[in-house]
């Protein structure tokens, strides 16, 4: 064998055995692991691509809905989003155009002036199309709002807008129909805040518990000047009471001490509550919310009573101090009066206001009562009666006024003359700490600290007859208030030291009521009460810092 072949052999031999080195180095080279791995790359990217397309499914259901939305609010308010082509709204009725149709109507709906909130309806604009027809005459309109007079609206569709049914099977309203019903909705839940008006004299009417609220009852109120208080011509029965117990008047802001005020402003809507933690609180009351209007917080003066003035301009608050404050409802300003010149007082905590708002008597020293003028917050001048003064009563107007203290006897004053005109012992009394008279001062009530409550006729008593109508004595301890309501056929009478200390009497058979006030309801220790100026209400307030609040069924008017 030549050298030739040889080498060939031997190099074939070389060549082999380096290509079997080489596939052993490949089964653990970088190459066969990246084929590994992309095997995991792929099942990772087929996980995304699946979460892609989810995504783009949900994207396209939320366009969907973002499209839905946007054409029915162009097709209620105009093209917001794109132009619309006429005759081609979404969820819009096809109706082919009536050639003889006017080009141009007035839009009452949206009117301006104080009908912004009042809702509109088919019939007033009828109406109110005829007449602009009959003022136009000779004139052509320019444009009609083809839009809305086309658009419908399901209002079952959606659950919100279920309560815009007139009927229980009615789906379709058209699109001026909703925008009204959606004006009187606003009107039922932002009604109208007058408390601060002066010059309002109407009370909204106390809906009963199977009464249901409606757009047209907003109309028949505010479209007439006429009163709302109605003359009751049925008589309230003896025995049992019909009331509701509603929503806390001081739900919204309950007071952290004990209440001793609570009043109704003249127009019904507004109540004030005011106690020992220094707050003097308003509240808005409707029997449902009582929305929270304000809070006044005074420093320096723990409030034992605050009041209206009877023309609602103002509120005296006062306290165990030497002092006392106003508040002025129209500029919402506080004032600071006192101490009285040429007065020791260190207490003005009593006081009752006149009905005519020009006096406020305060109960002073050493039997005085102190007369303060309304106006200008000056003493204008004093009485003087035997024995310590506790409690005082206007009478005629705020012409006369009625007194009592610890010698057991009543006081009749002429604050014209500024002298007392008549006096007599008070039966069964021996320290007087209360007094009230109704609003006709034909009747007036005298409490005493042995829980005797005993009603007499003004009339009578002046003519000196001493013996009352009748005499209470369903309490026992100290009569701390009372207050007849407006038209005198129910006397409230309560006490500060007995727990549900608290009875209702009916007059003029004076008997109290059996029901009042029920196992189901506790009046804690009452502090303080008072009618709304139609008796619709009745709020307590007591030690624990909440305003209770009852309906009284036999009364319309709040």
């Amino acid at each position: 064998m030549s050298l030739i072949s040889q080498n060939a052999v031997q190099k074939r031999r070389l060549r082999k055995s380096e290509g079997d080195d080489d596939n052993d180095e490949d089964i653990g080279s970088p190459t066969s692991i990246d084929a590994e791995g992309g095997k995991e790359a792929k099942l990772k990217n087929h996980s995304k691509e699946r979460k892609k397309k989810r995504t783009k499914v949900q994207e396209s259901q939320q366009n969907k809905e973002e499209e839905e939305m946007r054409q029915l609010e162009s097709s209620l308010f105009g093209s917001l989003y794109a132009p619309l082509e006429f005759g081609t709204e979404v969820g819009a009725a096809v109706v082919a155009p009536d050639r003889d149709a006017p080009l141009f109507f007035t839009d009452r709906s949206a009117g301006g002036g104080g009908m912004d909130y009042f809702p509109i309806y088919e019939e007033d604009i009828s109406h109110e199309d005829e007449e602009d027809v009959v003022g136009i005459k000779g004139r052509k309109p320019v444009w009609v709002d083809e839009e809305e007079e086309r658009t419908e609206v399901d209002i079952v569709k959606v659950s919100r807008l279920r309560k815009l049914r007139k009927e229980e099977d009615q789906h379709l309203i058209s699109g001026k129909e909703y925008e009204a019903r959606l004006r009187g909705q606003h009107a039922k839940l932002n009604p109208f805040t007058g408390w601060a008006d002066m010059d309002r004299k109407t009370s909204l009417p106390v809906a009963s518990d199977g009464e249901s609220d409606d757009e047209g009852c907003v109309d028949d109120i505010l479209q007439n000047n006429d009163e709302l208080v109605v003359k009751d011509t049925v008589k309230l029965l003896p025995g049992m009471l019909e009331f509701s117990r509603l929503v806390d008047a001081n739900i919204q802001d309950p007071s952290n001490g004990p209440i001793h005020s609570v009043q109704f402003h003249r127009n019904g809507q507004l109540m004030l509550a005011a106690g020992l933690d220094k707050h003097l609180r308003f509240f808005q009351i409707d029997g449902k919310r009582n929305p929270k209007i304000q809070s006044i917080f005074i420093e320096d003066c723990p409030v034992h009573k605050a009041s209206f003035l009877p023309d609602g301009s103002e509120v005296i608050l006062s306290g165990r101090r030497k002092f006392f404050y106003s508040f002025d409802l129209v500029n919402a300003a506080v004032s600071k009066i006192g101490p009285l010149t040429g007065r020791e007082e260190k207490s003005l905590e009593s006081f009752e206001i006149s009905p005519d708002s020009r006096t406020i008597a305060f109960v002073g020293n050493e039997g005085y009562i102190l007369l303060i003028s309304a106006k200008t917050k000056q003493l204008i001048g004093t009485l003087k009666m035997n024995g310590s003064v506790r409690s005082l009563a206007f009478l005629d107007g705020g012409n006369q006024l009625l007194s009592s203290g610890g010698d057991g006897h009543v006081y009749h004053w002429d604050l014209g003359m500024r002298k007392c005109i008549h006096k007599a012992f008070d039966d069964g009394s021996l320290a007087g700490i209360s007094l009230c008279t109704s609003q006709d001062s034909s009747l007036f009530a005298t409490g005493s600290t042995s829980g005797i409550v005993n009603v007499y006729k003004g009339d009578d008593f002046l003519g000196g007859k001493r013996k009352p109508l009748k005499t209470i004595e369903n309490l026992t301890t100290d009569i701390g208030e009372m207050k007849f309501n407006h038209d005198a056929q129910i006397l409230a009478i309560s006490s500060r030291k007995e727990r549900n200390g608290m009875r209702l009497v009916h007059i003029p058979s004076f008997n109290v009521f059996q029901n009042w006030p029920g196992p189901r309801f506790s009046l804690h220790y009452p502090r303080c009460l008072d009618f709304s100026p139609g008796s619709g209400f009745l709020s307590v307030g007591h030690a624990g810092g909440k305003v209770l609040l009852y309906k009284l069924h036999h009364y319309k008017n709040a």
